[in-house]
């Protein structure tokens, strides 16, 4: 089953207990979206409500991938906040339900970042990911290209420092 794609929809507390939900899901079964396994719905609170913030109040956006009625994939656009970055986007918060993984769906939802993002006006679209994870190469297969790392700038676990590597994808260039 493929994803229907939505962008900006209304940010209602049923879809706000969803995203937390899946939050909560990618982070236990070990995603990187900001937190160690194991997490509740309280931690993710924390950095979730924030987060609506900027996208409620604005200038954030957000992209949900539904598969039948069940959210299944999510980012956000993240503003840079700052003129002279205005080009350019970061996108946040990456999320495919574990249930869903390697069926597709993180391709289908940054191919259609991407798409968003030419029609956004965007130049360029940024990530981050944790090494470690092979993250990097998923984005590498997407087009995206390293352009640093920040090296031990994650603490997983006592121990266990991971780099944060920037990625970039160019999108003045045609596919």
């Amino acid at each position: 089953m493929s994803l229907r794609f939505v962008l900006d929809p209304d940010l209602t507390p049923q879809l706000r207990a969803e995203i937390v939900d899946l939050w909560v899901d990618v982070s236990n079964a070990g995603g990187a979206v900001g937190f160690v396994p194991p997490v509740t719905a309280t931690d993710v609170h924390v950095t979730a409500d924030p987060t609506f913030a900027g996208i409620a109040d604005g200038p954030d956006r957000l992209l949900v991938g539904y598969s039948g009625d069940r959210l299944a994939a999510m980012l956000i656009f993240s503003d840079n906040r700052f003129p002279l970055t205005a080009h350019w986007c970061v996108v946040k918060r990456v999320m495919v339900h574990p249930d869903a993984q390697g069926a597709g769906y993180g391709s289908a939802l940054m191919m259609e970042a991407t798409r968003l993002g030419r029609a956004l006006g965007h130049e360029a679209l940024h990530v981050t990911v944790r090494d470690g994870l092979g993250l990097d190469k998923f984005y590498g297969r997407l087009g995206y290209r390293e352009i640093g790392r920040l090296p031990g700038a994650l603490r997983v676990a006592p121990d266990d420092d991971r780099d944060e590597i920037l990625m970039w994808l160019d999108l003045t260039v045609a596919d």
